[in-house]
């Protein structure tokens, strides 16, 4: 079984920063991929920013030069730094992982509970 647990989420005023941080735990034999979605209400989710091991990294363009994604693969975790945010900015942030869970396994996307970033005054 496989985990990711969210922190970091809260409240900010416009202008403010957060950290996000996402653990993955569990019977993880390999990480293609993570990153974070996120969600408005009345909004469909969409990807803010994702890291592929080995490969690019992507962010919506509403975030470019604003948020940061990063990962430490001997933890098993992804961070989101965001910066200068906004309030529309304001969503339930979403951990995201693809990964296998053994060598003979194919791979399988993953999600946390989400965390809730509010940006107001």
């Amino acid at each position: 079984q496989v985990q990711l647990v969210e922190s970091g989420g809260g409240l900010v005023q416009p202008g403010g920063s957060l950290r996000l941080s996402c653990a993955a735990s569990g019977s993880i034999f390999s990480i293609n991929a993570m990153g974070w979605y996120r969600q408005a209400p009345g909004n469909e989710r969409e990807l803010v920013a994702s890291i592929i091991d080995g490969g690019p990294i992507n962010y919506a363009d509403s975030v470019k030069g604003r948020f940061t994604i990063s990962r430490d693969n001997a933890k098993n975790t992804v961070y989101l730094q965001m910066n200068s945010l906004k309030p529309e900015d304001t969503a339930v942030y979403y951990c995201w992982a693809t990964l296998r869970t053994s060598a003979y396994t194919t791979l399988q996307n993953y999600w946390g509970q989400g965390t809730q970033v509010t940006v107001s005054s």
